[in-house]
């Protein structure tokens, strides 16, 4: 009878603690940044999806289809803008996406970046070495999610 105790005891820990750890991997409110934005020009659509633990975006629509001619990986610039991966490796703490990167097909560079919501809108901060020296763009929300 004691084995059968300790064994009920062991299952149960183990239960408690992969609900718990399944509880803090998902977590709806890092999600919030799903979707599908307006570039602050109304020239591109951005979408916004997850890909493991991290938060990345791509282009579903541009205005005026081209090649990403100013990337200066010269094996790249015969890609077409049109479904490139412009925001990288997000991640998620305290109501902030941090640690990705931004490339601009526009210029050819990648920026540090990190992401924050405001209502609809999604605020993008590019800067290069620290958030201080950047720029702020705001993009606006077409749809909740994908």
């Amino acid at each position: 009878m004691r084995n059968l105790n300790f064994i009920a005891i062991i299952v149960s820990t183990f239960l408690m603690s992969v609900s718990c750890i399944s509880a803090q991997t998902k977590n709806p409110e890092s999600e919030k940044v799903i979707g599908t934005y307006w570039s602050p020009k109304k020239d591109a659509k951005i979408n916004i999806y997850k890909k493991g633990t991290s938060y990345y975006g791509k282009s579903v629509w541009v205005a005026n289809p081209r090649k990403d001619n100013k990337n200066p990986n010269k094996s790249l610039q015969l890609r077409e803008v049109l479904g490139i991966e412009l925001l990288s490796g997000f991640s998620y703490e305290d109501g902030v996406y941090t640690d990705g990167t931004i490339y601009d097909p526009e210029t050819g560079n990648t920026y540090k970046c990190k992401l924050t919501i405001e209502g609809n809108k999604l605020k993008l901060r590019g800067y290069i070495g620290i958030s201080l020296f950047g720029r702020t763009e705001f993009f606006e929300r077409i749809n909740n999610k994908i």
